[in-house]
């Protein structure tokens, strides 16, 4: 395959109307040169979630990234600040640390050089007799890290708006459920042996629900009560108002945050590029994804509770019972995103169009062809 046959193709599904729409064709999901483009353009670049706040909430609480690449570590310093620095030591090169945990200092398990939780070189055994050796010109470099309703973002980019400058119309749109104030009850690490997009994807529309779900949530999926409206330049979204299956899908009696319809109303949230949330009245799940290759990808995988669902004294039960609906859903969303991915393999595979209940996947490939191609999307600027 030329390089230049995934961007051609790209712009040619682009530049078609909504109502011809078709999907983003397959080399633009199995192309490497497609994909080192992707890394180089937007992963290198964006804003990525890699969980909640509240999932740091005491010094010395960690967790990993690999970020385009680059492995990076988030922390809560000892003055309760969310720092980011490079997870690589800076004698050898070791990766520092690994998952998640709580450390009160960083130590290199190659060579004990010993960092603080502010970055700084604060041991070097046998480093004494080293002419020119400062333990003072140590010291981790410094990866940008932003709070934004309790979630933690990271970014590569020195010179990229903030995220709260970029989620601004989200978060009016969103303001209602306060989902600052929800609460992270797990959080997991997956690989799926499929294309980031097609995981992104899946997440964004509901047209598959009645029938990739049809043994968990699809019975309870009612397609036409779904609104698709047009997305903004940073994300996609669409709602789903009804009377929720889970007790926790709508507000807790105690809420009086909400109000009329928004008691009963989902917000499902694509996040360019990469972050996609499922928030509802009493409960939130969210992915966030990072390509391992063309054929796998990292996801963060996360849910929690309202803060009045948190309070009630059955909030071990609703956990567990989300947990398990949720894993559930996993299986079954993973089935159908790695079976999409392989028939993307095959030598006749070609996009068919799109339903007008998968607008945001219009949306999202618009995205893709401005980072990656340069595609204008001033019709959709204009509509902020």
């Amino acid at each position: 395959m030329s390089p230049a046959q995934p961007v051609a193709e790209l712009l040619e599904a682009a530049a078609r109307p909504f109502e011809d729409a078709r999907a983003m064709p397959p080399s633009v999901y199995t192309s490497p040169e497609f994909l080192a483009r992707e890394l180089d353009t937007i992963f290198s670049k964006e804003w990525i979630c890699v969980g909640r706040s509240s999932g740091l909430a005491t010094a010395g609480d960690y967790l990993t990234y690999e970020l385009a690449g680059q492995p990076v570590m988030v922390l809560r310093d000892k003055e309760g600040e969310l720092r980011a620095f490079s997870n690589v030591c800076l004698h050898r090169m070791s990766t520092l640390l690994e998952g998640t945990g709580n450390r009160r200092a960083i130590v290199c398990p190659y060579h004990a050089w010993t960092y603080g939780l502010d970055g700084h070189l604060r041991g070097a055994p046998f480093m004494a007799q080293t002419t020119g050796f400062c333990k003072d010109d140590y010291v981790l470099p410094s990866i940008r890290c932003e709070e934004w309703l309790g979630w933690i973002y990271i970014t590569l980019d020195k010179d990229r708006p903030s995220v709260a400058a970029t989620l601004r119309p989200l978060e009016a749109m969103i303001a209602q459920y306060q989902m600052e104030n929800y609460v992270e009850c797990f959080r997991e690490t997956h690989l799926w042996d499929t294309n980031w997009k097609v995981l992104a994807e899946n997440f964004m529309e509901s047209y598959h629900l009645p029938v990739c779900h049809a043994d968990t949530v699809g019975g309870h999926s009612k397609l036409e009560e779904m609104e698709c409206p047009p997305g903004l330049a940073a994300f996609n979204y669409h709602w789903i108002t009804k009377e929720a299956s889970l007790p926790i899908g709508n507000a807790h009696p105690d809420n009086t945050r909400l109000e009329g319809r928004w008691r009963k109303t989902t917000a499902l949230l694509a996040l360019y590029p990469s972050h996609l949330i499922t928030l509802t009245p009493g409960y939130f799940w969210y992915l966030s994804l990072h390509p391992k290759g063309t054929g796998q990808v990292a996801m963060v995988f996360g849910g929690g509770l309202s803060p009045e669902f948190m309070a009630d004294p059955r909030a071990g039960e609703y956990v567990a019972t989300l947990k398990n609906l949720l894993d559930e859903v996993n299986v079954e969303d993973r089935g159908c995103t790695e079976k999409v991915f392989r028939g993307m393999n095959a030598g006749v595979a070609c996009a068919g169009h799109l339903s007008y209940l998968e607008r945001p996947i219009y949306d999202f490939m618009h995205y893709i062809a401005d980072r990656a191609t340069g595609f204008d999307r001033s019709f959709a600027l204009a509509a902020e």
